[in-house]
């Protein structure tokens, strides 16, 4: 047994669970922390520019690699309140990080002495526990019982509040013979797994769909092995994307009312049952629930009771941890297909992939100012199977999971229910700093990329090398188009005559803000491009300057204004507002309308 501060004694918590980073802002109220972090040794860090920035690098870091969890740290008042944003969206996705703040004095804390907040109460709807430490002999276990909370059942980020006081008092503690506490997983029984099994036999157009509870699982693997020895076809959601690779022949395409495939809608609505895997339903997958689940059955399996009939009731629910199902799955599809009991799905697959070769939307387009689409066909020119993505929301984001292409999982790293503006930036670094060999690409339009463009600067200070693909057209484009139900473009416009520019630039000078310097300024790189022959070049060249200066080089492509993405309100009613990719059959009527 040592004595040591209540601070020291969570460091070395913190390193026995696996931790070696942690993202924040020093302040007051945490410097004990600090100071702790610096004595003890071993978690390294990286300076936020700002709090929020933060939580979103600790989200990032935990989306990359299976067993990851990410650390934020911030001091009392602000600090916390500005993480709140990335707690709700590692809450809403099920990603497990850890935020630690810093609070006033226990005896002020009803004072309202300076920055003093009840954070955890703030924190308690967005995260799975927050606590306010009162004394300093529980610090080392509420942050091992942190640990056992964000890995079981579902999972999600918790806060722990450090009074300032409580992380300098002096606590015994043993570092040496400290263990982590087990993680709860539910498993489904057998039966359950076989009653399922045999709804799915009884079924002639069965599909999977694969969510991001198979990531959090790291179950990509036995997805495809079930998937194979079924023969059935595989959805993945958009937190599921990379489960299965998109050029898998099982892979029948995503499904909904914006990150969609025109093929995976039109295979969803051809199919009679479903059998969803670690998802949600969520409403922009579903759209109108009576159109989703019209004639068809539906198993539910997911490690969250709660979520079982949240949205719909399925026809039958199993509880249970995605990798644990997948095992007994295919542990007694492989006795059904010994037994000759399994149908042979060879029919149904074919006409699933035959839908995925004809109904494409075009990316082709030579148009200059350049149309969006095109940006998307060079990027998958360019960027192999090992790219990892990083987008949180707008047109960009609807538009790159239209048209991109994920071979991995943990390759599409997206916040898909929150979609905080400014997510990508400093996710982005967050990747770069979990792994640091991948190819690492971000996707963002201006709006996104001017929210937290301040996080470029930590990319430079700490060798964090990324290609950032900016595609600039000067709006809030995502809702620009949503104003077309209410027939107005009000406040949504981004434009204005940047004064900065020469008179030959004057083109340039409309579209406002010139992220080329602002990149540069914060040490980093960027290049332009305005017609699309350039696009496939400046992507090259980003490779090159990432690789010689080790920093975020930013691409910035000049679209077109306005340009309408395809997606609609439900299902069978997605607007393609562009051209279908010449030569190919069109879907029928009830599947897309060209408007």
């Amino acid at each position: 047994m040592a004595k040591m501060t209540a601070a020291e004694a969570a460091i070395h918590v913190l390193k026995k669970e696996g931790v070696d980073v942690a993202f924040g802002v020093p302040g007051a109220a945490i410097n004990p922390f600090y100071a702790a972090m610096r004595k003890v040794g071993g978690v390294d860090h990286v300076l936020a520019r700002h709090v929020e920035g933060a939580s979103h690098m600790a989200e990032g870091y935990t989306r990359t690699t299976a067993g990851n969890i990410g650390v934020c740290i911030g001091t009392s008042g602000p600090a916390g309140t500005d993480m709140i944003t990335g707690l709700y969206s590692a809450s809403a996705d099920s990603i497990p990080i850890l935020c630690i703040t810093g609070q006033a004095p226990r005896a002020k804390m009803h004072k309202e002495d300076f920055q003093a907040v009840d954070i955890q109460t703030i924190a308690g709807p967005v995260t799975k526990w927050s606590v306010t430490v009162m004394e300093p002999a529980q610090v080392p276990r509420a942050f091992q019982k942190a640990f056992q909370m964000m890995r079981s059942s579902r999972p999600g980020p918790v806060l722990i509040d450090l009074p300032i006081d409580v992380q300098m008092s002096e606590i015994d503690f043993d570092p040496d013979t400290y263990e982590s506490l087990p993680a709860y997983k539910p498993s489904a029984s057998r039966a359950q797994i076989e009653k399922a099994l045999t709804m799915l036999n009884e079924a002639d157009k069965p599909l999977i769909v694969a969510g991001g509870g198979i990531i959090n699982a790291d179950a990509a693997e036995q997805l495809v092995e079930f998937a194979e020895l079924t023969g059935v076809p595989v959805i993945p959601t958009l937190m599921g994307w990379g489960t299965i690779p998109d050029d898998h022949p099982l892979m029948a395409g995503m499904v909904g009312l914006q990150t969609s495939h025109r093929y995976g809608n039109a295979t969803m609505l051809a199919s009679d049952f479903v059998m969803g895997i670690g998802n949600r339903w969520a409403n922009r997958h579903t759209g109108n629930v009576e159109t989703y689940t019209k004639d068809r059955k539906f198993v539910h399996v997911d490690i969250e009771p709660t979520q079982i009939g949240r949205i719909f009731g399925p026809d039958y629910g199993i509880v249970s941890d995605a990798k644990l199902a997948l095992n007994m799955f295919i542990d007694v599809a492989r006795e059904m297909k010994a037994n000759g009991q399994l149908k042979n799905r060879s029919a149904w697959a074919q006409e699933c992939q035959e839908r995925k070769r004809t109904l494409l939307r075009k990316t082709h387009f030579d148009n200059v100012p350049v149309k969006p689409q095109r940006v998307y066909e060079e990027m998958n020119k360019v960027f192999g199977k090992n790219a990892r993505y990083i987008s949180t929301i707008g047109l960009s984001q609807i538009a790159g999971a239209q048209f991109l292409h994920v071979y991995k999982p943990r390759h599409w790293i997206n916040c898909g229910q929150a979609g905080p503006l400014g997510w990508t930036v400093p996710a982005a670094l967050g990747v770069c700093r979990a792994d640091p060999d991948a190819e690492v690409v971000a996707l963002s339009g201006d709006y996104d990329f001017q929210f937290m463009v301040e996080e470029l600067a930590v990319g430079a200070q700490f060798n964090l090398p990324y290609i950032h693909v900016l595609v600039n057209n000067s709006y809030l484009g995502l809702i620009r188009q949503a104003q077309r139900g209410f027939d107005m473009d009000y406040c949504v416009q981004l434009s204005f005559k940047n004064i900065n520019y020469t008179d030959e630039e004057a083109e340039l000078a409309e579209y406002g803000v010139d992220h080329v310097s602002v990149a540069e300024g914060l040490g980093c790189k960027a290049l332009r491009v305005t017609t699309p022959d350039e696009i496939a070049p400046a992507l090259e060249k980003a490779r090159e300057l990432m690789r010689q200066y080790r920093v975020p080089v930013v691409v910035e492509i000049i679209l077109e204004r306005v340009t309408n993405i395809s997606m609609g309100t439900d299902l069978d009613g997605v607007n393609e507002f562009e051209a279908l990719a010449e030569n190919l059959t069109d879907a029928p009527s009830s599947i897309a309308s060209l408007t």
